[in-house]
């Protein structure tokens, strides 16, 4: 009897599940919005209640790169997910892109939002535009998350064989002139890596809100490089996941999410770098 009441139970709680909507973050009417800035429409979607926490994703992605972060973050924070511009659903009519604009942006939505400051979260280029957006618009961070961020754009800070193939693609299509929009988006956000960020150490000292440096230890970032990232911060923790790569918070999303959330959540602030 017993067994079959557990059978029963399994069953309703397998078909109950599967009657559950799939959300398909980065393309959910629900969740999804518009907001005209700075020329650009940019599209973001918000999800759950509380302190303000800004995402924002890596190079050629959409906010679907936070699919295993944002259900997590969902249940304490006003999660505020973004394309950035030429990116997803944000269409850039635009010849030119930087990291500077991007943060420009990020600023001019949380200000449109009546969001005074925000946690920040960013992946790869995500976590460039996190540290840009504290040196540029330092009110509007609380404190910030980057995982697989650069501050130059040589073989000093990425892995040899990805600088090697972002060389070759540059060199191979440099001259090619593109007349399809969506190529010609393609090229411009991929020479953004070729030829930025710019950051010197040095700025990074301008940056006062608490940071947490995060980067696999197969990352296609330089251990070095993230290291230096970290000791040249004001007020910073370092993490260097084991058995990860540059997806640290897809491959790790449960410790991952854990340990940023203990990070947004912790009272005390690391001494001021050495």
């Amino acid at each position: 009897m017993k067994a079959a009441i557990l059978l029963v139970l399994l069953w309703f709680c397998h078909n109950l599940a599967a009657a559950q909507p799939t959300i398909l973050y980065g393309n959910n009417p629900a969740a999804g919005h518009y907001q005209l800035l700075r020329g650009v429409k940019l599209y973001y979607e918000t999800y759950g209640q509380g302190l303000p926490l800004l995402l924002i994703h890596g190079n050629g992605d959409n906010i679907s790169a936070f699919a295993k972060n944002i259900p997590y973050f969902a249940q304490r924070y006003r999660v505020i997910a973004v394309d950035s511009r030429a990116h997803g659903k944000s269409v850039d009519p635009g010849d030119s892109l930087s990291f500077e604009m991007m943060a420009d942006d990020f600023a001019s939505l949380l200000t449109s939002l009546r969001i005074d400051s925000a946690y920040v979260l960013g992946w790869s280029d995500g976590g460039i535009n996190a540290l840009v957006l504290a040196l540029r618009h330092p009110e509007k961070v609380k404190r910030l998350v980057a995982t697989g961020a650069n501050i130059w754009p040589d073989s000093t800070a990425l892995m040899p064989n990805l600088w090697k193939q972002q060389q070759r693609g540059y060199q191979e299509n440099r001259n090619t002139k593109f007349t399809d929009p969506k190529r010609r988006n393609d090229w411009k956000v991929f020479c953004l890596d070729v030829f930025q960020p710019n950051i010197p150490l040095a700025a990074l000292r301008r940056v006062r809100v608490p940071a947490f440096i995060v980067a696999g230890d197969r990352d296609v970032i330089r251990p070095e490089h993230t290291v230096a990232i970290y000791q040249n911060l004001p007020r910073a923790w370092l993490w260097i996941i084991p058995n990860s790569g540059h997806a640290t918070l897809q491959e790790h999303a449960d410790e991952f999410n854990q340990k940023t959330d203990a990070f947004f959540r912790t009272k005390a602030v690391p001494a001021p770098a050495r």
